[in-house]
């Protein structure tokens, strides 16, 4: 794992009624340079898209770098940071909601080193705002 390449993730995840059509957003930034991502589901959930939007937005980088991610779901924030070392240890229990979306971020979190941040939601932090608009438009763009 390379700690040299510092990249700053934030994320974004939304629902059109939970559950209900949905949209992650993702911005990366690597050097002053702004990569944005997104996409959408017909039928899923907040959470999952949140989720997801963390998995995509790691799935982009080509090799293991060192990261900041930057969410406002405490879902995926403590999902990671408290409950998924538990999950494993028992082997992953199938009553664990989402657990498709655990293992594979599992993976992704051998090869980059993530240190996750939780940002309130809403509250004016511009990224997570953007983050928040790709989730959206993706959705609507979807539907139309």
């Amino acid at each position: 794992m390379s700690a040299s390449k510092k990249v700053e993730l934030f994320t974004d995840g939304a629902c059109s009624g939970n559950p209900g059509p949905g949209g992650w957003g993702a911005i990366l930034r690597y050097n002053g340079v702004e990569k944005e991502l997104s996409g959408a589901e017909a039928m899923t959930t907040n959470n999952r898209m949140e989720m997801t939007a963390a998995i995509r937005g790691l799935e982009a980088l080509k090799r293991g770098c060192a990261v900041d991610l930057y969410t406002d779901s405490q879902y995926l924030q403590l999902g990671v940071t408290q409950w998924m070392k538990g999950w494993k240890a028992k082997g992953w229990p199938a009553r664990i909601k989402n657990q498709d979306l655990w293992k594979e971020l599992d993976l992704l979190l051998q090869t980059h080193d993530v240190r996750f941040h939780w940002v309130k939601g809403h509250a004016g932090h511009p990224e997570n705002e953007r983050a928040d608009r790709l989730a959206t438009a993706a959705i609507r763009a979807m539907k139309t």
